[in-house]
C-alpha cells in the first residue's frame, strides 16, 4: 500500500514539475518563453529591487527603528519566498528554526558543530529528495536559497562560538571581527537569515555586517577584500553612504546583458551534447573548444543572478565599503563575482577568488582556517557536501583539489624562473592564461553535467591529459634539480621602481565553486 502511495505521489511530481511556486503569471511566461520559475524569479527580483529603494531611503538608520528594518527585510523575504516557491518555502523557516533551538540550547563550546551538522543534515535531505523526483533538472526550486540560508545560519554559530569561547588573540583578523557575544534575539536572527535583499541568490552576509547595516553603523578601517583587519580600538561610527544608482544601474544593465547571452546562445552549444557519440568521438581540440564554450554559456546564468543580486543589496544601501583611493564609492564589501577577474584569470587560484566570492568567505571562516594540515581537503568536501550529492559535483571538487595542489607545485617550481624580465613574465602569463582557461573548462563540465558515466567517458576520450599533468607535476617537479631561484625577483617598471614580488610561499587559497571545526 504504501508503495502505491509514493508511486502515485512521485508520479504526480513528475507530472505538475517539482516546482511548486505561483502560477499566477503562467501565461505571461508562455509569452515571453521563459519557465515559469525563472519568469517567477526575474519577478521577485525586480520586485526586491524597488522594494530596496524604500528600505534605503524612508527605512533608512535614523528615520525608523532597527526592529522596523528587521521587520520590513523579513515580512519581504517571506513574501517573496512564498511567491517563488509555495508550500517548499516552510523550509526557509523550519531549517533556521531547528539551528536557533540549537544554539539557544547548547554549549557555546560544541554549538557550531552541532549546527553544522543538523544545517547540513536538513539540506541533505531536501537535496536528496530533489534527486530522487526530479533528477538533473534545472528547474528553480528551494534547494537554492536553502543552501544560503544553509551558511548564515552556521557562520553564525562559529561566530557565537568565537565570542563566547575564544579569546581574542585567538581568532584570525576575519573571525575577531565577526565573533558574536550576545545572542541574537528571534527578530534579529530571523530578519538575518531572511531578509529579502540575498534571500533568493545570496551573497553571503556574515552577522556583524548585517546588524551593522541594520543599526547604520560600520566599524573604521572594515574592508572585505581584507577580511576585516580591522584594529579592536576603533569605534563604530555612523557613516553616510552615497546613493548607489550608478553601480545598481551598470549591475542591472551586466546582469540583463548577460542573461541574454545565456537565451540566445545555450540553445547553440547545449551542455547535453557532452553525452552523444558524435562529441565523444570528435577531435580532442574540437572537445576542448566546445567545453570551453559550452561551459563560459552556462556561467551567464550564475553571472545574471548573481550581478542581479548584488544590485538589489546595493540599491537597499548595503554593500558600501568605504571609498577608493580616488574617492570614490566602493559597493563590494558585498558580491559573488567578478565577472572581468573570472574571464582574465592567471591561475587556478585567481579564478576560485573571483568566483561565488560569498561562499569562498563562508568556506574560508568556517572550515579553510579551522581545519589544519588537512584544511584543503575539508573546505572542498565541506563545499561537495554543501553542493548536493550529485555524482558530477564530486568529479569536479575531486578533479579541482587534485588541480589545486598542482597548481601550486608549478607555481613554486616553474614561476621564479620567468620573472628575470618583463618579457618572460609576459609570455608566463599568457601561457598561465590559456592554461587556466583550458583547465578550468576541462574542470567545470562535469559540475553541469551532473551524471558520473558521462563525465568519466569525456575524461576518458581525452585521455585523462590533464589529470596526468597534474599528477606528474606533484611527483615530478618536486625531485627535479631545478637549482635554487631566490624567492624574489625584481621586475623593472616604466617609472624606473623596481616592483618586488614574492614567486613561492605565497597564501594558499581555499575553494567554493557555486554550490575542521573547532
Amino acid at each position: 500500500m504504501m508503495d502505491k502511495v509514493h508511486g502515485v505521489a512521485a508520479l504526480k511530481v513528475r507530472e505538475q514539475g517539482f516546482y511548486d511556486g505561483s502560477r499566477a503569471f503562467e501565461g505571461f511566461s508562455d509569452v515571453v518563453g521563459l519557465p515559469v520559475d525563472q519568469m517567477n524569479f526575474v519577478i521577485g527580483q525586480f520586485t526586491a529591487l524597488v522594494l530596496a529603494v524604500l528600505f534605503r531611503t524612508t527605512l533608512r538608520p535614523g528615520v525608523v527603528s532597527p526592529i522596523a528594518r528587521h521587520t520590513f527585510g523579513l515580512v519581504v523575504g517571506l513574501c517573496l519566498g512564498y511567491f517563488c516557491f509555495g508550500k517548499q518555502a516552510v523550509h526557509l523557516a523550519g531549517l533556521p528554526a531547528v539551528c536557533y533551538i540549537v544554539m539557544r540550547t547548547q554549549d557555546p563550546r560544541i554549538v557550531q558543530r552541532v549546527v553544522l551538522t543538523v544545517a547540513l543534515g536538513y539540506l541533505s535531505c531536501i537535496h536528496f529528495y530533489r534527486q530522487m523526483y526530479d533528477y538533473g533538472s534545472y528547474s528553480l526550486d528551494i534547494t537554492g536559497p536553502l543552501m544560503v540560508v544553509t551558511q548564515k545560519v552556521i557562520s553564525l554559530a562559529y561566530s557565537i562560538h568565537d565570542g563566547f569561547t575564544r579569546r581574542e588573540p585567538e581568532l584570525t583578523s576575519l573571525q575577531r571581527h565577526q565573533a558574536v557575544k550576545i545572542m541574537p534575539t528571534t527578530l534579529e536572527y530571523f530578519s538575518y537569515v531572511l531578509h529579502f535583499q540575498a534571500l533568493m541568490a545570496g551573497p553571503v552576509i556574515f552577522y556583524r555586517d548585517y546588524i551593522d547595516f541594520i543599526h547604520g553603523t560600520k566599524l573604521n578601517g572594515t574592508s572585505f577584500s581584507g577580511f576585516y583587519d580591522v584594529p579592536s580600538k576603533h569605534a563604530a561610527e555612523i557613516v553616510l553612504e552615497p546613493a548607489p544608482t550608478q553601480i545598481v544601474l551598470k549591475k542591472v544593465i551586466a546582469s540583463l546583458t548577460c542573461a541574454i547571452l545565456f537565451v540566445v546562445f545555450i540553445p547553440i552549444f547545449p551542455i547535453q551534447r557532452l553525452k552523444e557519440d558524435e562529441f565523444l568521438n570528435s577531435s580532442t581540440i574540437y572537445k576542448i573548444w566546445y567545453l570551453m564554450i559550452a561551459t563560459m554559456m552556462v556561467r551567464f546564468k550564475y553571472y545574471y543572478a548573481w550581478l542581479f543580486a548584488d544590485a538589489v543589496c546595493n540599491n537597499s544601501g548595503l554593500g558600501f565599503n568605504g571609498l577608493d583611493a580616488e574617492g570614490k564609492p566602493r559597493w563590494d564589501l558585498f558580491s559573488n563575482i567578478d565577472v572581468v577577474k573570472f574571464e582574465t584569470s592567471l591561475s587556478l587560484r585567481e579564478s576560485i577568488e573571483a568566483w561565488n566570492k560569498g561562499t569562498n568567505n563562508w568556506l574560508r571562516m568556517v572550515a579553510y582556517e579551522r581545519a589544519g594540515q588537512y584544511r584543503t581537503l575539508f573546505t572542498y568536501a565541506l563545499s561537495a557536501v554543501w553542493h548536493g550529492f550529485y555524482p558530477g559535483y564530486y568529479l569536479t571538487f575531486a578533479t579541482g583539489a587534485l588541480f589545486t595542489f598542482a597548481s601550486r607545485t608549478v607555481r613554486r617550481s616553474i614561476r621564479p624562473y620567468f620573472l628575470g624580465s618583463r618579457n618572460m613574465k609576459l609570455l608566463y602569463d599568457v601561457i598561465t592564461f590559456i592554461t587556466t582557461r583550458l583547465f578550468m573548462a576541462y574542470l567545470t563540465f562535469s559540475f553541469v553535467l551532473l551524471e558520473f558515466r558521462p563525465s568519466v567517458k569525456i575524461y576518458l576520450s581525452m585521455y585523462l591529459i590533464p589529470h596526468l599533468l597534474s599528477l606528474a607535476a606533484l611527483l615530478v617537479l618536486p625531485v627535479l634539480p631545478l637549482g635554487h631561484v631566490h624567492r624574489k625577483r625584481e621586475i623593472p617598471t616604466t617609472n624606473g621602481q623596481n616592483n618586488s614580488r614574492p614567486t613561492v610561499a605565497e597564501p594558499e587559497t581555499h575553494n567554493g565553486l557555486s554550490k575542521k571545526a573547532d
